[in-house]
């Protein structure tokens, strides 16, 4: 079957909805897609049309997505395309869907820190309140409605003894199976290293 994939270069204009369901998490948001062209006899850019296209995600990327995207925030979106038409009250409506089989933040619009998820270890997606993503306990959050946005959590901070000492145990370890070690030297940035 031929499916058209897309990468799409937009906002969040709505926060993430994140409900469980039967077969794993789900979660959607509203994404805003501007074109921006240079407009020559005023010499700036100019925004064009806005469209914009609800994005679905399953399972882990749905959990993900519930503790790392608010409004506003610039993503780039990755997925199947879908467009369906409906009639409400009378009315031919067409709507565009992405399912998402992945979503990062646009790094040409500023920074962001990795955290890789620990299958088990639920608390790195959960909301403030233990709520959202996969941490919600044994019977919590499994009815069918959307629960509504989830906040985010603030990034995790490796200290810098910690991140040296794992880089000199990479190196020791590179170094014993004849090896060399990192070739790279990693510094810590100096905002990341003051955040709570």
């Amino acid at each position: 079957m031929n499916e058209t994939v897309v990468t799409l270069v937009g906002n969040a204009a709505t926060g993430v909805e994140f409900r469980e369901t039967a077969t794993g998490g789900m979660a959607r948001f509203r994404f805003a897609v501007t074109a921006r062209r240079w407009d020559r006899e005023q010499q700036f850019w100019t925004d064009g049309h806005t469209s914009f296209y609800t994005v679905w995600a399953w399972r882990t990327l749905a959990s993900n997505l519930a503790g790392s995207v608010a409004v506003g925030e610039p993503l780039v979106v990755h997925g199947r395309l879908k467009v369906r038409e409906e009639e409400r009250d009378g009315q031919r409506r067409t709507f565009v869907d992405i399912e998402a089989l992945a979503v990062g933040h646009d790094l040409t619009r500023g920074t962001a820190a990795f955290r890789r998820v620990v299958r088990g270890d639920p608390t790195l997606t959960a909301g403030p309140d233990g709520r959202g993503g996969p941490a919600a306990e044994e019977g919590e959050g499994k009815s069918d409605r959307f629960r509504g946005s989830v906040e985010r959590r603030e990034p995790v901070v490796r200290s810098a003894k910690r991140a040296e000492g794992e880089r000199r145990a990479q190196g020791e370890r590179g170094a014993r199976r004849g090896q060399r070690g990192p070739t790279v030297r990693q510094e810590q940035i100096p905002e990341l290293a003051s955040a709570p």
